[in-house]
């Protein structure tokens, strides 16, 4: 039921926080939401948004919501938006076109507007998802606040490019530290090497503590008496890491750095990443430094063939 007239917003700021509120949006949404209409509202103004860091403090001038329907807008707001859209990326802009008209759609239900001056804004085509992560998100993960063994595991991982369930299956007598490298066994029983660079490499000691036999990955509490005894670290009595256990701790270590408008306040309803992107970034960066395919990254046979 449209609301009178007399009850129209005076000003854009007032019509999101009724919209926000009167629409029915899910609470995890609604930090998200706010963050994109705020920024809309610079170009509905007919004025650059701020983009970068300073997009999260920024607060558009103060107008009014009737400005919305001016018949000097849609070509103006056509153009701000195509030269944003040139500096985001296009699920950002996307996301935020969706939100804004969504908006305007149910301020005009309202009869507070009439025009949608998103008339001329066209969505940007999403190119092909690269499967690995970009190096921006790498050095993001890496500033991390995360324990000693999610460290050691995720940069095993990436600068190995071994399959994750193999670096969980690693022992400590496996390892060759002088060498930087450790054999493991592969899906199809074969076993190879595994190389890692001078981040794993200085770790990795303080990680081993002490220990001579048992898995490397370790859970933090007891394994339970059902444990296998190659599962079990004899010197601590604690169970080697499962793939599922180190896939959860990835995925919501990673969820704010996923969702970047996200805050903590999101986060239950946020998905974070996962260990087969950290994987896949590998190949992409190397190909980007010209690292040429097979070299100290990729897992090799061990020499003679012997086996484990």
């Amino acid at each position: 039921m449209a609301i009178e007239r007399a009850a129209v917003p005076q000003t854009y700021a007032a019509a999101v926080e009724r919209y926000l509120t009167g629409a029915g949006i899910a609470d995890s949404s609604v930090r998200i939401y706010r963050i994109s209409l705020t920024t809309w509202g610079w170009m509905l103004r007919g004025e650059r948004a701020p983009t970068g860091p300073a997009r999260r403090r920024a607060t558009p001038p103060p107008f009014g919501l009737a400005a919305i329907d001016d018949p000097g807008l849609p070509p103006v707001l056509a153009e701000l938006a195509a030269a944003r859209a040139d500096e985001m990326d296009a699920d950002t802009v996307n996301r935020e076109v969706s939100i804004a008209r969504k908006a305007i759609g149910w301020w005009q239900a309202q009869g507070w507007i009439e025009a949608d001056p998103t008339i001329g804004v066209e969505r940007r085509p999403v190119p092909p998802r690269e499967k690995g992560l970009t190096k921006p998100q790498i050095a993001a993960l890496w500033a991390l606040e995360a324990s000693l063994r999610e460290k050691t595991f995720w940069l095993l991982l990436y600068e190995s490019a071994a399959r994750a369930e193999e670096i969980l299956r690693l022992n400590v007598e496996q390892l060759s530290p002088a060498d930087k490298r450790g054999r493991v066994v592969s899906e199809g029983g074969t076993p190879e090497w595994i190389h890692w660079r001078s981040g794993t490499a200085r770790l990795l000691p303080r990680l081993v503590a002490g220990r001579a036999h048992g898995p490397l990955f370790l859970t933090d509490r007891k394994a339970p008496a059902r444990t296998p005894v190659p599962d079990t670290c004899p010197t601590t009595g604690r169970a080697r890491l499962s793939y599922r256990r180190a896939e959860q701790i990835f995925e919501e270590s990673t969820r704010l750095l996923a969702n970047p408008l996200a805050g903590p306040e999101d986060f239950a309803g946020l998905e974070g990443w996962t260990l087969h992107r950290l994987r896949h970034a590998v190949p992409t960066h190397d190909a980007q430094d010209g690292t040429p395919p097979g070299t100290s990254r990729n897992a090799t046979r061990p020499p003679g063939g012997n086996r484990a």
